[in-house]
């Protein structure tokens, strides 16, 4: 391979074009990134950004002296709008073309919606531009907030938003946030966690619209949008809002793969290994759905490139990328971590400390063996179940031995 290129520049794309270079890869690298910003962390965006404890340079993923180390060509603040796969080329949409022997698509994910007319003061959380105008917004004073989703993005946001001096409320349409991740008594838990915190939290009620001053004659032209200011739920209740934010999800970035050989159904499809159909294209991070499945943590994408690089190099899947599922969310001042694979009808046991009292650490077990492992606020006995855990899944053995890297990016 003398040219790869890497579509998308934010984690899982940073992480791609760093194993490149550490597996020995030494042609043109070339990284193409719709958002103007080099590449950055997204955690911290809902949490010490928002709130104003840090600033733009704490999300910053890397450096000037990495950048001269990648030797890579950044193509920043532009879109793809397809994929030539027999040639393997990236259009663009500035109207270059990006010709390249591998591609590594990392296009990420982007915030969902709800329908209806744009308001002013109505905000998603996903670029750090998202997160420039919501803590704009929300630093105007004490305003009433309503978060409209109660999974790990909107208890963080509410979290931050409380610490503002802010009047929340969280909307979740579940019986209880994060029901299918953590199971009914501990997800019951996480959601006292809300509570105590300083949230209201509404469950098991839907948003039918939200609410918006008219514009009237008198509104200047180009003076902006309605703002918004309430929400309507589905069962006739109507809250007051000053900020709403949306976070009910996220939709894989796959809309300028349309019309190429790429197969995509929610998001990407890859093998264990991240290789979609054609060997010389992998996919990685929010965007790939690897073996069935598509994981939006932060530990996914940071350990697939590693597996995706190594099968682009090689021409073929010769290792699968299965790390043990891992993902935390600081809220409330406490940190929520879970780690395994958990299932309908595991049992839930709770190891250590108690729930009622903030701290605890509990296992879920079928058959007499750990499946997951959920702490709050004991860092330390989690980590040691879930190095056990990960220890205990099988090995992931290479299929077939690599080629020597000297071949990789030179003749």
């Amino acid at each position: 391979m003398r040219t790869v290129t890497v579509v998308g520049a934010s984690l899982a794309g940073l992480y791609a074009a760093r194993e490149l270079r550490a597996q020995g890869f030494d042609g043109h690298l070339v990284i193409v990134g719709e958002e103007p910003h080099p590449p950055y962390d997204r955690p911290p965006l809902s949490k010490d950004f928002l709130t104003g404890r840090v600033g733009e340079e704490s999300p910053a993923l890397y450096d000037v002296e990495e950048t001269r180390e990648l030797d890579a060509e950044w193509l920043l603040g532009v879109r793809a709008r397809g994929l030539d796969t027999r040639n393997r080329t990236v259009l663009l949409e500035d109207g270059r073309a990006v010709r390249g022997d591998g591609v590594v698509i990392a296009t990420g994910a982007r915030a969902r919606r709800l329908p209806g007319p744009h308001l002013m003061g109505v905000h998603t959380l996903r670029t750090l531009d998202d997160a420039r105008d919501l803590r704009a917004d929300l630093l105007r004073g004490p305003q009433r907030v309503v978060v409209i989703g109660g999974g790990f993005i909107g208890a963080e946001t509410a979290s931050s938003c409380v610490a503002l001096g802010h009047d929340v409320t969280v909307v979740e349409a579940a019986p209880l946030p994060l029901l299918p991740q953590l199971g009914h008594e501990l997800a019951a838990v996480c959601a006292e966690l809300q509570r105590r915190g300083g949230a209201r939290l509404l469950t098991g009620v839907g948003v039918a619209n939200l609410l918006g001053t008219p514009r009237t004659d008198s509104d200047a032209p180009g003076s902006g949008h309605p703002r918004v200011t309430g929400v309507a739920l589905a069962d006739g209740r109507t809250l007051p809002a000053d900020i709403v934010v949306v976070g009910i999800g996220a939709v894989p970035n796959t809309g300028w793969l349309s019309g190429s050989a790429t197969a995509v159904r929610d998001g990407v499809l890859c093998d264990d290994g991240c290789v979609t159909a054609l060997p010389q294209i992998v996919a990685v991070g929010d965007v790939a759905r690897v073996g069935g499945s598509r994981a939006e943590h932060w530990t996914s994408a940071t350990a697939q490139p590693r597996v995706a690089v190594r099968n682009l190099l090689a021409g073929r899947t010769v290792e699968r990328a299965d790390p043990l599922p891992y993902f935390w969310s600081d809220q409330y001042g406490s940190r929520i971590q879970f780690a395994g694979r958990r299932r309908e009808g595991d049992r839930v046991r709770i190891v250590e400390g108690l729930p009622q009292d903030g701290r605890f650490l509990a296992c879920y077990e079928r058959d007499g063996a750990t499946t997951a492992v959920l702490a709050l606020d004991m860092p330390r006995p989690f980590t040691k179940i879930r190095r056990e855990l990960a220890r205990a899944e099988a090995p992931v053995p290479a299929l077939s031995p690599l080629p020597a890297l000297g071949a990789v990016g030179g003749s």
